[in-house]
């Protein structure tokens, strides 16, 4: 069975210029693996600086932000290492790229765990953030699913919103609902240019 934690995920470039991804991290043996997909600015910055931090939050608004073109967020130093961490993570995973696995699509670098360090409490499970990140991660597949399965996610999932959703959840929600109207609106657009026929107009 394949592990795999949700996180946000920072690395830099060869600047120092530090980038923000949620990305699925996915355990094997006592590392973990990145595997972003060809192209992304996570796989250029790890060709140069083979460092990343595991960045582990309940911040919603990140996770959210990064899908919806809302990518700066504060991050702080961690010493000894190139990378620097995410402020909103309450705890974080130091990883050092030892290997890599060539593959046209996605490209695995397996890590080793080389620092952890703990920064606030997890205060207990919410379904609205758990809510949140399934939608997340329904927007970064749009262009993979048929328009009736997110439909019927999003139906589901909004129980889980409407009954225990905070601002902040509520906010996150709002900015990934809006990308998948645009979306599915680009897609009604396309499809009615397909659709016309000058001569029947």
């Amino acid at each position: 069975m394949t592990y795999i934690r949700e996180t946000i995920v920072t690395t830099v470039d060869a600047a120092g210029i530090a980038h923000i991804a949620p990305l699925g991290i996915i355990q094997q043996d006592d590392g973990w693996v990145i595997a972003p997909f060809r192209p992304s600015k996570t796989l250029e910055n790890l060709a140069v600086v083979p460092f990343a931090i595991a960045n582990y939050t309940d911040d919603m608004l990140v996770f959210a932000g990064c899908l919806t073109g809302r990518k700066e967020w504060s991050t702080v130093a961690v010493k000894g290492y190139p990378v620097p961490r995410l402020q909103s993570a309450l705890s974080h995973s130091v990883l050092e790229v030892v290997s890599v696995e060539d593959d046209g699509l996605r490209p695995r670098h397996f890590c080793k765990v080389v620092s952890e360090a703990t920064h606030a409490p997890f205060t207990g499970l919410n379904r609205a953030k758990a809510a949140v990140l399934e939608l997340a991660i329904l927007v970064s597949r749009l262009h993979m699913l048929p328009r009736e399965k997110v439909e019927a996610e999003i139906a589901y999932l909004m129980i889980a919103i409407e009954k225990t959703a905070g601002p902040d959840e509520l906010q996150a929600w709002s900015w990934l609902m809006q990308r998948v109207r645009d979306y599915q609106e680009m897609g009604d657009s396309k499809g009615k240019a397909a659709n016309h026929h000058p001569d029947t107009a």
